[in-house]
């Protein structure tokens, strides 16, 4: 009888220490060896750097562990004047993590986007999710060609199946994408969008045209010679109008108006303790001035 409970003891133990194996073999180890996919491409070709430690180059398409990493793209050599990118993203189980990056010459001049598909808390048989933020904020994101609004942007009951994904803002390179989402999951879309510098250039030729054309229809007055040296600034155009300042003969003034033998300038009346770059207004006669 000892001998029986003490087997019966012997293979519970057992049992029990079979039981905790199975619980660290698939809530520890398991854990630790969950794997998601890791799709990286850029233009031009670049080394990828995970934590630090380089992984390979682009195009790199492999299965890597859950978890969240620092990724660093450092073009090849021959590219001396492109710039490096780095960026956080997350690893996901089973799902894709998709990384594009169109390196140029700076920062502001190089785009890209980082997609990544997680679970929803709560599945739904039909539709999933797309959240999506760019950079700079404020972008206009259109699904399928319907404008839906401004990042960042959580677009809720999206269809399950292929979509197009499209963010633009004014003085950017749009950046479009085809996007696929699955019933249940939400795809994290995060773009970056490029200056497009023939937008500045078209804004900045645009100014100087305005101010070409703003000073080109400027017109000025030059007073003329005569025996007096200078001539009377009125308040009016009238000869019997209050003087309010003298003109010296052969100085330039912008010519703000015109009547019957009057004009109306603007000048810089130092006499009446006005600081510099202050004007006034006031008539002269044009028998002693000529426009230009």
């Amino acid at each position: 009888m000892v001998l029986m409970k003490k087997k019966l003891t012997l293979f519970l133990i057992l049992v029990i220490l079979f039981i905790v194996f199975v619980l660290i073999r698939y809530f520890i180890f398991d854990k630790s060896n969950e794997y998601g996919k890791l799709n990286v491409i850029s233009s031009p070709e670049a080394s990828i750097f995970i934590n630090n430690t380089m992984i390979g180059k682009t195009p790199f398409n492999d299965k890597y562990k859950v978890g969240e990493y620092l990724l660093k793209l450092i073009p090849e050599g021959t590219a001396t004047e492109t710039a490096s990118w780095n960026g956080k993203i997350n690893i996901y189980k089973n799902a894709m993590t998709y990384v594009n990056r169109e390196l140029g010459s700076s920062d502001i001049t190089s785009s890209g986007e980082v997609f990544t598909t997680e679970k929803m808390a709560a599945s739904n048989d039909s539709y999933g999710e797309v959240y999506v933020e760019t950079e700079p904020q404020g972008a206009i994101i259109t699904l399928d060609n319907d404008e839906k609004g401004t990042a960042p942007l959580i677009l809720s009951n999206v269809l399950k199946g292929e979509h197009e994904l499209s963010v633009y803002m004014p003085g950017f390179f749009r950046r479009t994408e085809k996007i696929n989402v699955d019933s249940g999951y939400r795809v994290n879309a995060s773009f970056k969008l490029a200056l497009d510098p023939t937008q500045q250039k078209l804004e900045d030729s645009t100014k100087v045209a305005s101010s070409s054309s703003s000073s080109d229809s400027t017109k000025y007055v030059v007073i003329k010679n005569n025996d007096q040296g200078w001539l009377r600034v009125r308040a009016d155009a009238l000869i019997d109008a209050t003087e309010e300042a003298k003109v010296k003969v052969g100085e330039k003034y912008e010519l703000l108006d015109e009547k019957t033998d009057w004009y109306k300038i603007k000048y810089n009346d130092d006499t009446s303790g006005l600081v510099s770059g202050q004007f006034d207004e006031g008539w002269i006669s044009s028998e002693y001035s000529t426009k230009e």
